[in-house]
């Protein structure tokens, strides 16, 4: 009885398999042939959109790309400008008020004529400078779409 059960199992599964190896051999036979694809379309797509799918994954190809961010502020109304003093954090007051104290008293790596080590930090200084030059150079470029 058992073994009468799983030959009918097994004869009801052979349709199944065979349409699945059919299916699969289309496929299969393209990629074998070497001819590409009639069409490769481009989606771009925002926030949760689907991806749409292939009319015919024999003769399409479908790829997309998300866009990160749908909405720009347009560049008339962009703020570029640097930080007001009083809008900025402790944190930077503290540390333009420490720098200029350094200056005022001459103190090693300040490039300062005042005192007797504030010429050490000249080169120290040109260097920040240039490194600050080049980000905001990148930062700049990197604005402009």
């Amino acid at each position: 009885m058992l073994r009468t059960l799983a030959v009918i199992g097994l004869l009801a599964a052979l349709p199944a398999t065979a349409l699945a190896q059919t299916a699969a051999s289309g496929s299969q036979q393209q990629a074998e042939s070497g001819k590409p694809p009639q069409r490769i379309r481009s989606v771009t797509i925002t926030g949760n959109q689907a991806c749409p799918k292939s009319s015919d994954p024999d003769a399409e190809i479908v790829v997309c790309a998300r866009v990160g961010e749908p909405y720009r502020i347009p560049k008339e109304l962009r703020d570029d400008k640097p930080i007001a003093a009083q809008n900025q954090s402790w944190v930077n007051r503290t540390a333009v008020a420490d720098e200029a104290g350094r200056r005022a008293g001459g103190l090693p790596d300040t490039c300062s004529p005042v005192g007797s080590g504030g010429q050490t930090g000249c080169g120290k200084l040109r260097a920040e400078q240039f490194a600050a030059e080049r980000a905001e150079a990148r930062r700049q470029a990197e604005i402009i779409p």
